[in-house]
């Protein structure tokens, strides 16, 4: 009768020493998927601060360039604002369904990965 008692309890103590390996495992994945994620988004957040900032500045520079050769500095930016509304135009009815056919893939590329 202790022997069954003994292996009783010897079946406990492995199963709760599995229980806590099996957590510790997916806790680790856990912090594997999170801190992958993190570091697939940070650099390409930074590259894209960086070229936003270098395209504010580029794009301030042609509008107050055109406003000089139209005679108005305004001017300059009424043509900045035009052009980007031609592509607004552009984006919105042609490009459209393939841009986000593009990102729907990269996403859940991203999330079964």
């Amino acid at each position: 009768m202790e022997e069954n008692i003994h292996l009783i309890e010897s079946l406990l103590e492995k199963a709760t020493e599995c229980g806590k390996t099996s957590y510790e495992l997916v806790k680790l994945q856990v912090v594997d998927k999170v801190s992958n994620r993190i570091s697939t988004l940070i650099p390409p957040s930074i590259v894209m601060i960086t070229l936003s900032t270098f395209i504010v500045f580029v794009n301030l520079g042609v509008a107050f360039w055109l406003g000089e050769i139209l005679g108005k500095i305004f001017y300059g930016f009424f043509v900045v604002a035009g052009f980007y509304a031609i592509i607004a135009f552009v984006l919105y009815f042609f490009l459209r369904k393939w841009m986000k056919r593009m990102f729907y893939d990269y996403v859940i590329r991203q999330l079964l990965n």
